[in-house]
């Protein structure tokens, strides 16, 4: 660890998590080790992600969210899990970890071997028609925008940053053509959550059962922890379940390099990075887990 305080903080993590079984709920803080940035971590700069009314108002919108994805996507492809990512997956193997609700849309949980995931936020590397409902591969629809588009990524110019969902900051998106759904023609979105769109309930739904299932039992069942890693918290999509563990008496422990919006409710909570804290406290969490 960094320093003492961080040290101490891992510690009392560590008797926390001792013999009880774990839910985690994670953010983009996660993935930065993996390339991909994060909102609102430390030295993040300002973003303002299109929001689903500003994608559903016509093509112009839509014709700039694709030619900057279509430029992002090579990145957010060539993605590989971390070490936090590993950790976690570690965890569901030794049977401690019991659900993971992820606010990335990355899919670098699954990548690295975690089974049981809430995708909170839907996953990029999926698309979906806002008219059919049917839903397709992202990679074919990269196909077919290379070939309407050719040599669009080469020459749009540099992209200045990318966002966590693939956003490429372009010089430029004129003239570059969109692709309609091959089944009837309707308007392709990606199958991510945008901001100001609702996460569906069934999502939702499982999420909040996953928490519930930690609560303590006045039998004698301790109950068990939300681990938080990788998230601020600042959107209430994350922010809710944080809070309904305080409100059952969930023990709730965050790992995130800065502050977060969460940390009222927190039992214990480590700034430090997600790549080095996890894999100490998946360690100890393992080789303390109950019979």
């Amino acid at each position: 660890m960094q320093s003492s305080t961080v040290a101490s903080s891992v510690e009392r993590a560590l008797d926390v998590l001792a013999g009880r079984r774990v839910v985690a709920l994670t953010g983009a803080g996660l993935s930065t080790d993996s390339g991909i940035p994060d909102y609102r971590g430390p030295g993040s700069p300002a973003r303002t992600p299109m929001t689903f009314d500003e994608f559903r108002s016509g093509e112009p919108a839509q014709r700039r969210y694709w030619a900057r994805s279509h430029v992002g996507w090579a990145r957010m492809r060539r993605a590989e899990p971390n070490d936090g990512h590993r950790a976690f997956a570690d965890l569901e193997r030794t049977g401690v970890l019991r659900g993971l609700i992820t606010q990335n849309v990355d899919g670098l949980h699954r990548a690295a071997g975690s089974r049981s995931v809430i995708d909170l936020h839907g996953r990029i590397a999926d698309v979906i028609c806002l008219d059919c409902h049917q839903v397709t591969p992202r990679d074919h629809l990269q196909a077919r925008l290379a070939e309407l588009n050719p040599g669009f990524a080469a020459t749009a110019g540099p992209a200045v940053e990318t966002a966590p969902d693939g956003d490429a900051v372009l010089e430029s998106v004129e003239g570059f053509r969109i692709a309609p759904c091959t089944a009837c023609g309707g308007v392709l979105k990606p199958d991510v959550v945008f901001f100001g769109e609702n996460v569906p309930r069934d999502r939702v739904a499982q999420a909040y059962a996953l928490v519930d299932a930690l609560a303590p039992d006045p039998s004698g069942d301790p109950g068990g922890v939300l681990l938080v890693a990788g998230s601020s918290l600042a959107v209430m999509s994350g922010l809710r379940f944080v809070r309904h563990a305080f409100k059952h008496g969930i023990p709730v422990v965050i790992v995130n390099r800065g502050r977060t919006r969460g940390d009222e409710f927190t039992t214990v909570r480590v700034d430090g990075g997600c790549s080095e804290v996890l894999p100490v406290l998946a360690a100890a969490a393992a080789g303390s887990a109950a019979v």
